[in-house]
């Protein structure tokens, strides 16, 4: 196992490497430094202010290695993401560094609760959808997960918003307090949102699985012996339906850093989710690039712990 983990990291490495070589084409060959400027600086900025914004920001270097070998915005590009020296933003000049760990707190404190509750709901209400299959009640249980698929989660958002938080006034619509005391009040209703607009694909696609697994030979083997449906479904579906479910889990997990666009944004939760959305509304280009490439680092680390996973879940699987 641990050649085949070193082997998978060495393909990390190499993907990551194509991710930064594509974020420094995107972001400085196809939109020049001079149009970052202008957009950080506004249109009618005089070309002293520009030419010294630049050079504050590392902008005003060549961009390739054939044009200066040492000092080039190429190597340094490369040098500050991979040792996590993310620099400064493009629109206040605020360390990075220090906005990822203030928005990492809230981000968590959404992603993590929301990321639990998903997964405990879909799992039962999946079971319970399959162990009436074929019934009246897997079928209304399909409908219902095709048709919240079916609904956009703006719609969601605003329908929240407006009957629980301005009619019922259950919850503040939007807002965010650390406070233990009161964070509770703030997370609820981007909480029920989040599992709302969720639970119906996990539902659908565990259901999928448990079905599937319901016509196995061992299935049928334990029925054989007496083990009644109940057992069947919690002692041998659900054990043997793990590998699929793990997929999902796992790969989920390293994205519960990088927050919820939709949801904080919305909720006003100045989570990192929210600080992408900033970032783009903004033009701020550097921290833009620093959370793409946070994002294919997660990724990278995520398919490697699946494959992980797979041979911890399952002594059948080997990997080579």
């Amino acid at each position: 196992m641990l050649a085949y983990v070193v082997r998978r990291l060495g393909y990390g490495v190499l993907v990551v490497m194509g991710v930064l070589l594509f974020l420094f084409v995107l972001f400085f060959a196809v939109t020049s430094p001079d149009d970052i400027a202008r957009r950080a600086l506004g249109e009618k900025a005089l070309p002293e202010v520009i030419e010294q914004w630049k050079a504050n920001h590392g902008y005003d270097r060549p961009l390739w290695p054939w044009q200066d070998l040492r000092n080039n915005m190429l190597v340094e590009h490369y040098r500050r993401m991979l040792t996590f020296d993310f620099g400064r933003s493009d629109a206040d000049d605020v360390p990075i560094a220090q906005r990822i760990r203030e928005g990492m707190g809230p981000s968590l404190a959404l992603t993590v609760p929301l990321f639990g509750l998903g997964l405990v709901m879909g799992i039962v209400l999946s079971l319970f959808v399959a162990f009436f299959r074929d019934t009246y009640i897997d079928s209304t249980g399909v409908f219902l997960c095709v048709l919240g698929m079916s609904v956009s989660i703006l719609l969601y958002i605003i329908g929240a918003q407006y009957l629980i938080g301005k009619l019922l006034r259950w919850f503040p619509i939007s807002g965010f307090d650390a406070d233990p005391s009161v964070i509770g009040r703030f997370l609820a209703l981007p909480l029920v949102v989040g599992v709302m607009s969720g639970v119906g694909g996990e539902v659908r696609f565990y259901r999928t699985v448990f079905v599937e697994e319901t016509g196995r030979d061992y299935v049928r083997t334990a029925r054989a012996k007496g083990a009644g449906e109940g057992r069947v479904m919690i002692r041998h579906v659900l054990r043997n339906a793990l590998i699929p479910i793990l997929t999902r889990v796992v790969m989920a997990i390293p994205f519960l850093f990088t927050g919820s666009l939709l949801l904080e944004s919305f909720f006003g939760i100045p989570g990192l989710g929210a600080l992408t959305v900033d970032a783009i509304n903004g033009n701020d280009f550097s921290t833009l690039r620093t959370m793409v490439y946070i994002g294919s680092l997660l990724f990278v680390l995520g398919q490697i712990a699946t494959d992980v996973s797979y041979a911890l879940a399952d002594p059948r699987v080997r990997l080579e």
